[in-house]
């Protein structure tokens, strides 16, 4: 029997993904290419290797297959062409893993992207992160905004996010993260992470699933435990949602104002505290305004285009 090597695999790979960017995906092509996944056990990261670079070549892709989920990955046309396709990737794959690679979203855009390494992100709105996956380690930078990591176990390459002066290291686990001014929110889905802040890089705390911790650049920690339900609506937003459920109406408004341009003004400042339940669409702040004019018997101003006000002047 002929031995394939993994770089045939990696050809392989490089292949289908070309495939599966040009037309319709058919159900016999996805048999087929389950029969090629099942063959090696190389062959599900080579695949997720060959995505890796094809987000790379196109930074403005704004929702991309994960591993295991082949099929639906966004088709386009490739800038590489021909029969040096397969070279071509191989090369920038090797580049690509050994280098930073930046990943920016505007203001109302959320990213999925799988790393080279078989760890995934999803990137909330206004964020900036840069990715280094090194033989020894894998740092990440969040520059700005907030971003959610599930990380492939790999205890020779511990997975470290820095933002802002404030340091969280994973080995295998998911967690959000989200800079603030002056320190980051931490919220761990699965797993344990540990943190620390500043000058000392012995950990200030350990985060278990379930638990969220605001941790400030100058060492100050505040630790909450929150229930799986708190925890599936504090990162709705990965789903393009804002889910409410007793939130005043003042960090509803600042919730939505992440997310869009045309900015909700509480022209009433009584209703700020006001508790306010409901899942919303992250691009529809049209429909939550109208919905707090309904529940609160306020009028709704909606005729300027830059912003929508809500209540009546004092």
């Amino acid at each position: 029997m002929v031995e394939v090597t993994r770089e045939d695999i990696a050809d392989q790979a490089a292949a289908w993904v070309a495939r599966m960017d040009v037309g319709e995906w058919s159900d016999s092509q996805e048999a087929e290419l389950e029969r090629w996944l099942s063959q090696d056990k190389r062959c599900s990261g080579a695949l997720l290797q060959a995505q890796a670079l094809w987000l790379s070549i196109d930074p403005q892709v704004n929702a991309v297959a994960l591993a295991g989920e082949p099929a639906l990955i966004k088709r386009r046309a490739f800038v590489l062409g021909g029969t040096g396709l397969v070279a071509a990737s191989l090369a920038g794959l090797l580049f690509w893993n050994r280098s930073s690679t930046v990943f920016r979203t505007d203001l109302g855009e959320i990213r999925q992207v799988p790393l080279a390494d078989g760890s995934s992100t999803a990137i909330n709105t206004a964020s900036e992160i840069e990715i280094t996956l090194s033989k020894g380690r894998r740092d990440v930078r969040l520059a700005k905004g907030e971003a959610w990591f599930k990380v492939a176990k790999d205890p020779a390459r511990p997975f470290v996010v820095e933002a802002g002066g404030v340091w969280v290291r994973a080995i295998g686990t998911a967690f959000s993260v989200r800079r603030r001014e002056e320190g980051v929110d931490v919220l761990v889905t699965e797993g344990v992470v540990e943190a620390w802040a500043g000058e000392n890089r012995r950990p200030l705390l350990r985060l278990t699933a379930g638990q969220r911790a605001y941790i400030g650049e100058d060492a100050e920690v505040r630790l909450e435990a929150e229930t799986p339900s708190v925890v599936d609506r504090t990162l709705a937003w990965r789903q393009g949602s804002i889910d409410l459920d007793g939130d005043t109406l003042a960090g509803a408004v600042n919730e939505f104002n992440r997310y869009n341009r045309r900015k909700i003004v509480l022209i009433d400042t009584r209703l700020a505290s006001r508790q306010f339940d409901g899942t919303f669409r992250t691009d529809e702040p049209e429909a939550f305004a109208q919905a707090v004019g309904t529940i609160f018997n306020v009028p709704i101003d909606l005729t300027d285009e830059r912003d929508i006000r809500i209540g009546r002047p004092q």
